[in-house]
């Protein structure tokens, strides 16, 4: 290991691995650090081990900031189609699921692996494990000290670069090494920040909700979830301590969104009907003498239904209730409004809502404003992506980007 480099990468994620491999293939002298024992363990764990790696259909509507148009420029130079030509190369086989979610026919070490191919093929050189202590700005004009900018102080030595690159990712799974290092970063070079939060996550509900709801853990049916501008139909899954399955973590990012914007903790709207005219099916049964639950349990799980209706006190007979009610019934069905009282925190969340402001960073080339060789890439900035394959074309996508320039 060299002390000098072109390039220094703080992070060997899948950001971070992104960004050295092709930075090195540009023919620069790049070093891959971490302070992690295991590589890329949430390449691994992801996807349920097969990695979700990307989306047929990504844009900038499929992303979070408080900078929406940041993601524009980095998704339209390397999107989809350029890392499903790497995969391909490398003859890693892959399927297509629901929503266009791409997934490796075995397994995410294959995703590793070829990362790891690819930093090879650009020489780049690794220092795992390996902490950081300090890092010091040395010039920002770079040709006054040899090509120098920023030295870093760690258990074997000063390490000096050109360029220096922050890909340590966010705060989710620290079970697995998540820290807040890259913050920090940002922090010492006076970047702002937007206040991280957990972001596809699942929901706690209040005790007098989860009192009725609790019971029913494990009962998984289809809704639309809808919080602020965000709305997904997917599934959702009752918990022994709230709500989670796809269209609830889909709509915590937008939750925690409004909630840092306002302070306020607003309701999740539920359409416990997707597609259904809940008016017009009340109303054709409005004569019938079956209770409510029965007739709801036609659509959704018997033990749901039951304790929704007694939830609301509507537990009686169809041919009983007035029309008024019904009409408030098929309210309640079609946007039923339930306010988390928190999440499930990082140790369950995917990914990191926040970080890094975009607004001080290049969406060329990743680049803080006014420190010259310093660079963010993937989850440690403030671009929060849908489930789905998002967040990993994102890390795609600025690790590439920063590449071109460092």
């Amino acid at each position: 290991m060299r002390q000098s480099y072109d390039v220094i990468v703080i992070g060997a994620g899948a950001a971070g691995m992104m960004c050295a491999a092709f930075a090195g293939q540009r023919g620069r002298r790049v070093l891959l650090l971490d302070h992690a024992q295991v590589l890329a363990e949430k390449i691994r764990i992801s996807g349920g081990g097969r990695c979700n790696f990307t989306n047929l259909r990504v844009g900038a509507e499929n992303y979070l900031s408080r900078n929406p148009h940041f993601v524009r420029s980095a998704l339209a130079r390397y999107g989809s189609r350029e890392f499903i030509e790497l995969v391909d190369r490398h003859g890693i086989a892959w399927h297509e699921r629901e929503h266009g979610q791409l997934f490796c026919d075995d397994s995410a070490q294959r995703i590793i692996d070829m990362l790891r191919a690819e930093c090879a093929d650009g020489g780049v050189d690794w220092a795992m494990p390996l902490g950081v202590e300090r890092i010091d700005a040395i010039a920002e004009d770079a040709s006054r000290t040899g090509g120098e900018r920023y030295a870093l102080h760690t258990a074997r030595g000063t390490l000096t670069c050109e360029s220096l690159v922050i890909a340590t990712g966010g705060l989710s799974i620290p079970k697995i090494g998540a820290t807040p290092f890259g913050y920090k970063v940002a922090e010492q070079f006076g970047l702002p920040m937007v206040a991280p939060r957990p972001a596809l996550v699942p929901l706690t509900l209040p005790p007098e909700t989860l009192a009725r709801l609790a019971p029913l853990s494990g009962a998984s049916f289809e809704v639309e979830a809808s919080c602020r501008d965000g709305s997904f139909r997917e599934a959702a899954l009752i918990t022994h301590r709230g709500l989670s399955g796809p269209a609830i973590l889909q709509v915590s990012s937008y939750w925690q969104a409004q909630a840092y914007e306002t302070g306020d903790w607003e309701p999740v709207s539920l359409n416990l009907l997707p597609g259904e005219n809940a008016g017009a099916w009340l109303a054709a049964h409005a004569q019938d003498r079956a209770l409510l639950p029965n007739l709801l349990a036609e659509r959704l799980p018997r033990r749901f239904a039951q304790a929704w209706c007694e939830l609301h006190g509507w537990s009686r007979p169809l041919n009983q209730f007035r029309p008024a009610e019904l009409a408030a019934i098929a309210e309640a069905l079609t946007a039923w409004p339930l306010t988390p009282s928190g999440t499930q925190g990082y140790a369950k969340a995917e990914v990191t809502l926040g970080g890094v402001d975009t607004r001080a960073l290049s969406s060329r080339t990743m680049e803080a404003t006014g420190h010259p060789g310093l660079y963010f890439v993937g989850e440690v900035m403030d671009v929060t992506g849908h489930l789905g394959g998002y967040n990993f074309q994102w890390a795609w996508s600025s690790g590439h980007a920063a590449a071109q320039f460092v």
